[in-house]
């Protein structure tokens, strides 16, 4: 492994030393995990679970109709 040192605010590091302490593991560890998901094109958690929600896949693509439907906006 190799040794690399950053500056990163006060605030990340109280941070990264929260969620390291929730997680168990150490601030080291918590930020090689994410540097290796970032480079491998992950982002974060992905979600579980699919088909949980009813209704068009685009919401943005019918937004006018939608409103018009259900009258938002109309005093």
């Amino acid at each position: 492994m190799k040794k690399t040192s950053l500056y990163i605010d006060p605030a990340v590091d109280r941070a990264l030393a929260r969620r390291a302490a929730a997680e168990g593991i150490t601030k080291a560890e918590l930020v090689r995990r994410v540097l290796a998901d970032a480079v491998a094109g992950r982002s974060g958690p992905r979600p579980r679970a699919r088909g949980v929600f009813e209704g068009p896949r685009d919401l943005g693509a019918g937004a006018e109709s939608y409103l018009a439907e259900t009258g938002f906006g109309e005093g």
